[in-house]
């Protein structure tokens, strides 16, 4: 299926596992293709694939992913030796932690990359190279993010199989057609008509330093993610002591969740820009190029665009081809624009504040229709 094909970067060595599920072969009479999901699509994208690969777009130039690597670590030393050489007084003090924010957040878009298998050819070095950069650099389980994030991918915006979205119902009311489902049964978790409002300064700033914390650290625990344990511990051993040394508790315990709060709010507006405006309901088991399109969208690529957002400003490429090294997603974006007009697929691109205000537009909408279902029907 699309599915696998899309996850998987050695073919072989995977199908050896699913040897043991196989129960036998259709019949030549057997459709192939489940009536719900679009059989000229299918077929249409597998050719894409193929071109996709004899192009080369699916192998990493690793020099590229070297050289953001380089700079993250110089951002990294940077952010130390700001308050080592200016002192800690209030002015080097913020300029550290933006510092530290941009390495950080740059460090989150490589290890997307690594978990994605993006970035080496074999399967081993990504692994490997994620534990340095997810647990090491960033403090959390690579495995944790492997299991949340594979999920996100297969059902991106299907309630109860997108862990992404399960902020609803119970922080947010999410897409039309929940928020109306919502109101119709008279469920008020929070006061939905006011998400917009509450959504500054809730998700963004809050994601990573109270649940993002607790939850990977818990779900290493549980999952007996051993190694993760260990790497991420050195992070917290290297952070502490290094600014440790420089910064009283206090200060030091400000400067880390401030760092993590302005790294929360860079990543959030980010990843769900291309989202939560777009379709979210139960799973429709649709075809793969019908599930991944209707819950994503693009953002106008740049210079700036490309590094500010870790290249997810190509995300309708990206969730179509997981695998595929970013720096390669402007290539195959003409390919995909055509196959989508051909099928008559929407293929929305927009500019990057215009995703911004389009993620407080929805929720805004979305409690309004809330709103209206709750006290009228």
């Amino acid at each position: 299926q699309d599915a696998f094909v899309a996850f998987h970067v050695d073919k072989l060595l995977v199908s050896k596992y699913l040897k043991p599920l196989q129960i036998g072969e259709l019949a030549p009479d057997e459709p192939d293709v489940e009536p719900t999901k679009n059989k000229m699509l299918v077929e249409d994208f597998r050719e894409l694939r193929t071109t996709v690969e004899k192009m080369g777009l699916l192998k990493p130039n690793q020099l590229f992913f070297f050289l953001h690597l380089v700079h993250i670590l110089l951002l990294d030393t940077a952010a130390w030796l700001i308050l080592f050489y200016f002192g800690t007084s209030l002015i080097p003090f913020m300029v550290s932690l933006v510092v530290l924010t941009v390495s950080q957040i740059q460090a989150s878009w490589l290890q997307h990359d690594l978990g994605h298998l993006s970035v080496f050819r074999t399967t081993k070095w990504n692994h490997l190279l994620h534990k340095f950069v997810m647990c090491h650099l960033i403090g959390a389980s690579a495995r944790w993010w492997t299991l949340l994030h594979s999920q996100h991918h297969a059902k991106p915006n299907c309630f109860r199989k997108d862990p992404d979205i399960d902020m609803h119902p119970f922080l947010f009311t999410l897409g039309k057609k929940f928020s109306v489902e919502l109101g119709i049964k008279k469920k008020k978790y929070m006061p939905y008509n006011h998400q917009h409002k509450y959504f500054f300064i809730t998700l963004p700033p809050l994601l990573f330093p109270t649940y993002f914390h607790c939850h990977t650290f818990y779900i290493a625990y549980t999952k007996r993610y051993w190694a993760d344990l260990a790497w991420m511990l050195s992070f917290y051993i290297r952070f502490f002591f290094i600014y440790g040394s420089l910064l009283g508790i206090k200060s030091l315990l400000a400067y880390y969740f401030i760092f993590r709060m302005l790294e929360s709010s860079w990543f959030v507006w980010v990843s769900q820009m291309n989202h939560i405006p777009m379709d979210i309901y139960y799973d429709k088991n649709l075809d793969w190029v019908s599930t991944q399109l209707q819950a994503t969208c693009n953002v106008e690529q740049s210079l700036f665009n490309d590094w500010f957002t870790g290249h997810l400003n190509f995300q309708i490429e990206h969730h179509l081809f997981p695998t595929m090294p970013r720096h390669n997603y402007w290539k195959v974006a003409p390919l995909v624009k055509s196959l989508c007009a051909k099928h008559g697929i929407e293929y929305q691109c927009k500019p990057l504040l215009t995703a911004f205000a389009d993620i407080v537009h929805s929720l805004k909408n979305s409690g309004e229709l809330w709103l209206d279902a709750y006290l009228h029907k």
